[in-house]
């Protein structure tokens, strides 16, 4: 069984998140972006890596305000795909927004988007909404699915 190392980052880490993120998606946020996410009240990123890696190979960044929390943004790196560390990143960010209260977490993910799709599903998170021409890669826009997973622990 695979070990991780999960962390939180923040602010200073923002050039590692944007390095991260760039590979993952067609529209990736730049260095900028995370910094002026990660300087906001509520939000947290859990950076994480395989056992023996001592680069960030992934990470999660959440908000959380007044009972609910979001998922912003999530990527693994391709070498850490398929070792559990998306999976170890998600608990763990489902942890952390219990802690600050979150009764519950919500996110948009491409409707396309298979592997996302089945890992949130797994996940026990259900589509409540859709949001049309959400995102957009290049001149081919695409729907998001929004979708909400309950945090209280039975």
């Amino acid at each position: 069984m695979t070990k991780f190392r999960i962390w939180s980052g923040g602010p200073r880490d923002a050039a590692v998140l944007a390095r991260l993120h760039g590979p993952c998606f067609p529209d990736a946020w730049p260095q900028e972006a995370f910094r002026s996410v990660l300087v906001r009240d509520g939000v947290n990123v859990l950076m994480g890596a395989r056992e023996g890696v001592k680069k960030a190979e992934g990470f999660v960044l959440i908000r959380t305000v007044a009972g609910e929390a979001e998922i912003l943004t999530f990527c693994v790196s391709d070498a850490a795909r398929r070792s559990g560390l998306g999976g170890a990143l998600l608990d763990m960010a489902y942890d952390t927004a219990r802690g600050l209260g979150a009764d519950e977490m919500f996110l948009e993910v491409g409707e396309k988007n298979e592997p996302a799709l089945a890992l949130y599903k797994r996940d026990g998170f259900v589509v409540v909404g859709r949001r049309a021409a959400y995102y957009h890669h290049g001149d081919k826009p695409a729907d998001a699915l929004v979708m909400r997973k309950g945090l209280k622990q039975a």
